[in-house]
């Protein structure tokens, strides 16, 4: 079956966060969305088709996942990352972001020291802060080819007693692929100074072609034993918005005090759409993302020849994975603020500015590439009158 990634989908007056929210976050609504981490794609029709089936039914219940919706998810992890995963070590969670701030709040105390990689996924401060641990900066380096981990820094951040760190793989929003070397080294440091990593993977499977994704916790079994993985159907098959994601922890204390949390809370029946769509995407989706893959590939190609033929100033940060590109505009001279003013009032376009991940992303943009190529090349040819039109001011 061939899907087609073309297609034009109204997605306006549809409560979507992505168009119906501009004015909230942007000041406007008039403006061109390519922004907040879902795609314009509609979801793999095994998804769609279950979903329909279910709710056929007409009477929604509570609910648990299946047996089924679990031998689907081990089959994937299994078949796509080679890592094997036990049914007693998946632990569940409205979303990622909700996770990590259950697991901040179950497996550490207040005041402890808590690792991020900025430039990165700004909720990431936004738990830490929120859950009254202490932030610490590990901030990644940026090299000719992309962004590497300090090593170095981090060992010195370890050695004055962080508790744990918050590990973006793939990473949001500079799209590194970390390596076996790069997860190794920092699985060395982790067992050395005895902190426990809690690893993002929610992009693990948009990954581009030339690169693989490799499970933190696959590596070793002292990695299993310190590393808890968040993951979810969300950004594979787009389905944001059914609020389902799998916390997967091998430590039995680490589960035992999370699953604590989370049932006092309530949150382990989980949604049960967002459960069928998860056992129908994990068991079926496979073919789906894979014509996915290519076409969003062909979209960071043409980004890239469009920007080395009419917008040279700015400069792509080569992604191994997710459709969010990290576009480097500080040849052009002008602030990050500034050129987001303009992008909005100038350009009519919604874009992430590199700020939002930390000050290191001052000079940087992130623009979402989920979306019709059509669509992609109109952002483009925004982008580049706006910076023609700062040319000649």
């Amino acid at each position: 079956m061939q899907y087609n990634f073309d297609e034009i989908i109204e997605r306006k007056n549809t409560d979507s966060i992505k168009y119906d929210a501009l004015g909230k976050f942007f000041g406007k609504d008039d403006l061109l969305p390519l922004w907040v981490a879902d795609m314009d794609f509609k979801v793999p029709p095994c998804i769609s088709d279950a979903i329909l089936k279910r709710a056929n039914h007409e009477i929604y219940g509570y609910s648990f996942r299946s047996d089924k919706c679990i031998e689907n998810i081990q089959n994937w992890l299994k078949t796509r990352h080679n890592w094997s995963v036990r049914k007693k070590w998946i632990s569940t969670s409205p979303g990622v972001v909700t996770g990590l701030s259950l697991l901040l709040m179950s497996l550490t105390n207040k005041g402890d020291k808590i690792a991020v990689q900025p430039p990165v996924y700004n909720p990431f401060y936004q738990v830490v802060n929120d859950t009254k641990r202490e932030l610490v900066y590990n901030p990644l380096i940026r090299t000719e080819t992309g962004y590497e981990m300090d090593f170095k820094q981090l060992e010195e951040l370890a050695k004055n007693g962080i508790k744990a760190l918050i590990l973006c793989n793939p990473h949001n929003p500079v799209g590194r692929v970390w390596t076996k070397k790069d997860l190794l080294q920092l699985g060395d440091l982790a067992k050395a100074y005895d902190f426990f990593i809690i690893s993002d993977e929610i992009h693990q499977d948009l990954i581009l072609e030339g690169y693989k994704h490799i499970p933190l916790a696959s590596l070793s079994e002292d990695l299993n034993q310190r590393t808890i993985t968040c993951i979810a159907p969300s950004k594979t098959f787009n389905v944001a918005g059914l609020s389902s994601s799998l916390i997967i922890i091998r430590n039995s204390v680490f589960r035992k005090k999370y699953k604590r949390l989370v049932s006092a809370l309530h949150l382990d029946l989980g949604n049960l759409f967002g459960q069928v769509a998860m056992q129908a995407g994990y068991g079926e989706g496979a073919e789906w993302l894979d014509q996915l893959m290519i076409y969003l590939k062909g979209n960071v190609d043409f980004l890239r020849e469009y920007l080395k033929e009419h917008i040279p100033g700015i400069k792509l940060v080569e992604p191994g994975a997710t459709y969010l590109l990290w576009l480097d505009y500080r040849a052009l001279g002008i602030s990050t603020e500034d050129l987001h003013r303009l992008l909005i009032n100038k350009a009519g376009l919604a874009v992430n500015e590199g700020t939002k991940f930390g000050p290191e992303g001052e000079g940087y943009l992130r623009i979402n590439i989920g979306c019709p190529r059509s669509v992609l090349a109109i952002a483009l040819d925004k982008i580049k009158q706006t910076v023609d039109e700062l040319k000649h001011s």
